[in-house]
């Protein structure tokens, strides 16, 4: 299967895109998700309704209030464009942020439910030997709840991977500069004899997805055994 300079482009993009989200939103979501499952406090549905909301509303309100924030006009693009001179809309940095956005609850949702699964007697014991807060997490709670923290990852890989709506209203479909996999998709399908090409794409779109889970699933296997040898 031979492949054009414009599809590599946007392969090579769209990997980008997810690494660089899912490395953006990764210590963030981490500890989104411990608040969540391990503090109560006031307001906290509240929050909790908040990282959510990027499930349920349309990515395309999504990327218009991304775009009216980080546009050159908007209340931070507009303070980095005019103290840095820093442009982030219609650039692949806006869908990286769009990829960020839409791919959090994701994260913060597995995060969340890994560690709940996590006995807190354990947690407990530990700090009543004396252990700090901080290393109970690092040695106990995040050792165990790893292989949700991973399943998270690839999931807001795979959904970086296949974001469209916000990321075309914050960062257009510009051929070699944010054209994605699924904007170029899009773009192949609106041409006249583009099937072949997007056919091509949604192909590689799928083995990369699919090659995801399955190192995910590896592991967190693998990680399993280890911990539970070690103990």
């Amino acid at each position: 299967m031979s492949l054009s300079t414009e599809e590599w482009s946007a392969i090579l993009l769209s990997l980008r895109v997810g690494v660089v989200a899912v490395g953006v939103m990764l210590v963030p979501g981490v500890a989104c998700g411990w608040l969540l499952a391990r503090r109560r406090f006031p307001g906290r549905a509240i929050v909790d309704a908040a990282v959510h909301l990027p499930l349920v509303l349309p990515p395309v309100v999504v990327g218009y209030l991304l775009l009216l924030s980080i546009g050159r006009r908007g209340w931070m693009g507009g303070w980095l464009y005019d103290h840095f001179g820093v442009d982030l809309a219609f650039t692949w940095k806006a869908a990286a942020i769009a990829s960020t956005v839409m791919g959090f609850p994701l994260l913060v949702r597995a995060v969340r439910l890994a560690i709940e699964a996590v006995d807190p007697r354990l947690e407990d014991a530990a700090l009543t030997l004396g252990a700090r807060p901080i290393r109970v997490f690092f040695t106990l709670t995040l050792p165990m709840a790893f292989p949700g923290v991973l399943a998270g990852m690839v999931m807001a890989f795979a959904r970086s991977l296949g974001e469209f709506g916000a990321t075309i209203m914050v960062a257009g479909n510009i051929e070699g500069v944010t054209r994605t996999i699924p904007l170029a998709i899009y773009s192949e399908v609106q041409t006249p004899g583009g099937d072949a090409g997007a056919l091509r794409l949604a192909a590689i779109a799928i083995v990369v997805s699919f090659v995801a889970l399955l190192a995910s699933e590896f592991l967190a296997r693998r990680f399993s055994r280890t911990a539970g040898g070690s103990t």
